[in-house]
Parts: C-alpha cells; structure tokens; sequence
C-alpha cells in the first residue's frame, strides 16, 4: 500500500505509538495515508480503535516478522 509519510514507532509501546500517530496525522492533509511502523503488537487492537474514537480510517495491518505496517488515512481535519 502507498503511503503520503511514514512514521517509525519501534521499539515504543502503548500508549507511545498512538500518541505520536495523533501528533503526526496532524501534519497530513485530508486524504492522505499516514504508514505506522511498529514492533507492539498491542498496535492491532490500539490503532483501529484509536481510528474508531477519532473518525480517521484504518485502511490495512500488515504483519511480518513480528513487525507490523498500519495504514491510517486521514478523514478529516
């Protein structure tokens, strides 16, 4: 999936990579997809219902590795 900007959380883990998510999406236009990287896998269930509270869209988690790739769009400002 492409992505507008990419955010490097690893190493980090709740509430850390939802707080730098919130920060950073801040920063993209509406539409834009942020890429979340991160190694907690608590960030499965964290970042949809972050996306759920904020009305921001959780397009995609992919896992590889231990690794996880989310894909977050911004709905609106």
């Amino acid at each position: 999936m492409k992505a507008d900007q990419t955010l490097d959380c690893t190493g980090t883990y709740c509430p850390i990579p939802i707080v730098k998510t919130a920060a950073k999406i801040k920063e993209l236009k509406r539409g834009q997809v942020l890429e979340v990287l991160a190694d907690d896998k608590g960030i499965k269930l964290d970042m949809p219902a972050w996306c759920r509270t904020t009305g921001h869209e959780c397009l995609a988690i992919e896992e590889k590795d231990g690794e996880f790739r989310v894909y977050v769009k911004k709905t609106h400002d």
